[in-house]
């Protein structure tokens, strides 16, 4: 069996590097990638009185299939296996599960993603997935 590695992927150009690191590294190792977007729950009472839940679900949908379609462009011509998996809830932490329950080598991921002001906010994906993860992570710049 191959060994996995995962790529969380959300459309910025950080996490293009990332993947095309990733790339570089499932080449030597003859292992496959994992792309994973991960979309926010925006299920909440609030939302769910102006917006149902199926308009909610259409939305992560279309926006994880743009974000993983702009990404598998950058891998067609690769002869690296790709999988493509889409998870809802808070990224860090779906992204350190996804890792466990799939059992990758390692995580690839850009040291910064979408929303720079955000991340001051809640804190960034990318730190708190290195101290949950169980597997090795590597940071893209």
């Amino acid at each position: 069996m191959s060994q996995k590695i995962l790529v969380p992927i959300d459309g910025s150009d950080f996490s293009i590097r990332a993947l095309l690191h990733a790339l570089e590294i499932a080449k030597v190792m003859d292992a496959e990638i994992l792309l994973l977007n991960v979309q926010y729950n925006y299920n909440s009472p609030n939302i769910n009185r102006f917006v149902s839940r199926e308009e909610v679900r259409k939305y992560q949908q279309e926006s994880a299939k743009e974000v993983i379609d702009g990404a598998l462009k950058v891998v067609e011509n690769s002869e690296v296996t790709v999988h493509t998996k889409m998870r809802i809830g808070s990224p860090d932490y779906e992204i350190a599960k996804e890792a466990k329950e799939s059992n990758v080598y390692s995580i690839v991921m850009g040291s910064r993603g979408l929303g720079a002001i955000k991340s001051k906010i809640v804190g960034s994906v990318s730190f708190n997935v290195l101290h949950v993860a169980s597997c090795p992570v590597t940071m893209v710049k």
